[in-house]
């Protein structure tokens, strides 16, 4: 056999090399000098090995009018961003579940701005992802559009361009991931923000500007680091995770993303008799609701969503037995569990992203109701709460209630799809109870004449607790399941294999309402 290699060949070989961190020094030591990973580095992490087919390698900025060709081939490689198609999480879901499309961008490639081939990559990854149904997950760190790109003489503004609606399409039919690090500005916060599920590093600065564009408009002018930093990004719900670095948050795309590939043969669970001393015997003290989840989920299989941002309801993925389900659950040492217009609105979009990719939705309900009150108001509660009704009502995908404690008002009926009958099953825990409107508050309504009676203080409080017991007996949960209000009581002992049988039971789905879907179902 002859191993010579053709000239033609080792120019190609040649060619792509400049592309790679090894031929591409000084950007990769520019990038660890910050503590940051090089783009091909963090595909590295994300893909399984040797899987990877990359997509238009060769590209380089269109500038060849005003740079010198080969330079261009190495500073600004595959136009600043790395795109194709491999296998993520292989040898826990096999070949065919775990394929997905990759989108990275190269920040060592004039700050990761988006250029003329740059658009036509994304583009052909993005129609390809339609096409073949595959996941998504981008690296978005980059600066936004790129002015320099002199070759293009036929473009005005340049805003035919297809990238940001054919990522938006997207939606709804396969499980879309976004990571960043470092800036992140216009067009890229653009293509963040439009992902299913958002992870930004602790060193992330994501706005729909950067400096530039803001000075040029006239409204100041202000450091990067100044321009939509974490703290700030995930208090309002633009980031759903935030971790440590780009090693962690590789890690956990790739945890959520096993969430849409299938179920996992090896799993373990906590003793389950630890869930009857749970919630406290005092039904006025809180409790920290993620205990009874952790307990409740397969070991190590929960992640949680936008904890900081509308903390009343806890939104996250978890698993039962391998199987991927989502949760939602009132966070009762939050407003005491009260669902404020945030936490409806995180809720609903939480549930839509579980109907789209037909993840089942175990719902742990513990809430006096919707958070009322003229300040309530000011947040637009009644446009925010009621979304969770529309959501409710065009859900397919079979939804588990488990009433810990209160389910009370409006509030009650949100969480479990809009109304007690809208569950596969409903089953409450012996420290149940019911009602149109929280104990304390129905009994100063409905008995306002009698307590205005007693004139001593003591007396009026003596009574009202008398009310307020004798109403719970009404309405605890062994009455409501009496009432046939919800199906059962429970051991709390008994919740995972309760939740198990109820979903293995139900229908794979009820009516699609038109959604496309792309989920192997698992259950």
């Amino acid at each position: 056999m002859n191993n010579d290699v053709r000239p033609e060949l080792a120019a190609v070989q040649a060619r792509l090399s400049r592309t790679l961190d090894e031929v591409r020094v000084n950007a990769a030591d520019k990038r660890h000098a910050r503590g940051y990973r090089t783009a091909r580095e963090n595909l590295a992490d994300l893909v399984d090995a040797d899987s990877f087919v990359e997509y238009g390698q060769l590209a380089v900025a269109a500038q060849r009018n005003r740079c010198d060709y080969e330079d261009l081939q190495t500073r600004t490689a595959a136009d600043g961003v790395i795109t194709g198609v491999g296998t993520i999480n292989r040898d826990h879901f096999g070949k065919d579940n775990s394929r997905a499309a990759v989108v990275v961008y190269d920040y060592a490639v004039l700050a990761g701005t988006q250029g003329f081939y740059h658009h036509k990559k994304l583009d052909r990854i993005f129609e390809l992802a339609e096409e073949c149904k595959l996941p998504m997950v981008m690296y978005t760190e980059g600066g936004g559009g790129r002015p320099g790109d002199t070759d293009v003489k036929t473009l005005i503004a340049g805003l035919n361009i297809k990238s940001f609606y054919a990522w938006a399409r997207l939606s709804g039919l396969v499980p879309r991931i976004a990571i960043n690090n470092g800036y992140c500005f216009a067009g890229n916060a653009a293509l963040f923000g439009c992902a299913d599920i958002t992870i930004a590093t602790r060193t992330s600065w994501i706005g729909m500007a950067g400096p530039a564009m803001i000075e040029g408009g006239g409204l100041g002018v202000f450091k990067p680091t100044e321009i939509g930093p974490i703290d700030v990004q995930e208090k309002n719900g633009v980031v759903d995770i935030v971790a440590e670095n780009e090693a962690d948050a590789t890690a956990i795309a790739k945890k959520l993303l096993g969430y849409f590939q299938g179920t996992l043969e090896d799993w373990s669970c906590s003793d389950q008799i630890s869930l009857r001393d749970m919630v406290p015997g005092n039904r006025r003290r809180a409790y920290p609701v993620r205990r009874v989840i952790e307990v409740l989920a397969d070991v190590d299989s929960f992640i949680e969503l936008r904890r900081a941002y509308g903390p009343g309801v806890v939104t996250g993925f978890l698993r039962l037995e391998g199987k991927p389900a989502g949760l939602i659950a009132n966070d009762c040492m939050h407003l005491s569990g009260a669902v404020d217009a945030e936490a409806a609105e995180k809720a609903a979009r939480f549930l839509q992203l579980c109907d789209a990719f037909e993840l089942p939705v175990i719902s742990l309900t513990d809430t006096p109701g919707f958070m009322v009150g003229p300040d309530s108001e000011k947040q637009a509660a009644v446009r925010r709460m009621s979304s969770l009704f529309v959501t409710g009502a065009s859900m397919s995908v079979p939804i588990v209630a488990i009433f810990l404690r209160k389910g009370y008002g409006l509030g009650a009926m949100a969480m479990t799809g809009g109304s007690f009958v809208t569950p596969v099953y409903s089953a409450a825990w012996p420290t149940g109870e019911f009602g149109g409107m929280g104990l304390e508050g129905a009994v100063r309504l409905g008995y306002k004449k009698e307590l205005e009676a007693v004139e001593d203080k003591d007396n009026r409080e003596v009574l009202f607790e008398k009310l307020v017991a004798k109403m719970y007996e009404a309405g605890k949960a062994t009455e409501a399941a009496v009432h046939l209000e919800i199906d059962a009581v429970i051991d709390p002992a008994d919740t995972r294999k309760v939740i198990l049988r109820a979903l293995t039971c139900a229908p794979k789905s009820k009516s699609s309402h038109g959604k496309r879907r792309t989920f192997v179902d698992a259950w």
